[in-house]
């Protein structure tokens, strides 16, 4: 058994987790502790607090007895906003409280574009336009090139959290462009692992998002490969795991 630990900023999408472990359908345990996000606004004073050490650092001991083999900071706005030194520093500081490895969603954005082998993106973002600039920077500071940003200028996770199908595909059309290798839409608040393959088929390409991504880093970093179309692209690389 691989046992996977997430730190969940309140709740919005958290029901996306119990969904990809079942999709999973291997011998992987996927187990969430919510963190106290204090204001819930996809403001920069706010995610910062949000993101700061000692809100994380509350929720390791019960990921510690749950026995997880890795822990991943599953909030990308809430690691972004910190810049990429700020972010580097951020998962040293809980790999260190934790005593395991240690990543947030924005480097798992970082890590799976680069398992896709693509380097032009466009980014569908729910949040305010000025957030959603700070995550195309953190992918430009690692050289991926962002080429079209869209911003739904939504303040609360809450509100992203009440986001059905309907919704999706509208956020994916809309910020989809021609030139993009792969969609990103970025936003952990989001419910999207029910949806995957049909944004992939609708728009021809791979979509990553952030509740996806934040699972295939947690497996990353306990050396684990799971085949899982489900998924999408990003779970059908090789090698892997046959499930």
């Amino acid at each position: 058994m691989t046992a996977l630990g997430f730190l969940y900023p309140g709740h919005s999408a958290e029901d996306d987790y119990p969904r990809i472990e079942q999709l999973l359908g291997s011998d992987i345990r996927v187990d969430l502790v919510h963190t106290d996000i204090g204001e819930d606004a996809h403001r920069v004073d706010a995610l910062l607090e949000m993101g700061s050490a000692g809100r994380l650092a509350a929720g390791v001991q019960e990921l510690r007895h749950a026995g997880a083999e890795a822990v991943v900071w599953a909030c990308t706005s809430g690691s972004f906003v910190y810049g990429w030194d700020g972010a580097q520093e951020q998962v040293r500081t809980l790999a260190q409280t934790a005593g395991m490895p240690a990543s947030s969603t924005s480097f798992a954005f970082v890590h799976a574009v680069r398992e896709l082998g693509v380097r032009r993106v466009a980014i569908g973002a729910t949040y305010p336009e000025d957030v959603a600039r700070l995550f195309a920077e953190f992918l430009r500071s690692d050289g991926v090139e962002v080429v079209s940003v869209k911003s739904s200028g939504i303040i609360t996770a809450a509100e992203v959290g009440t986001w059905g199908e309907a919704e999706l595909l509208a956020l994916a059309r809309n910020s989809d462009h021609p030139d993009a290798q792969a969609l990103l839409l970025p936003d952990t608040a989001l419910h999207t692992a029910a949806h995957i393959p049909t944004l992939e088929k609708e728009l021809g390409k791979p979509i990553l998002t952030a509740n996806q991504v934040t699972v295939w880093e947690a497996l990353r970093l306990a050396d684990r490969r799971v085949n899982a179309p489900e998924l999408g692209a990003l779970f059908t690389r090789e090698p892997i795991v046959q499930v």
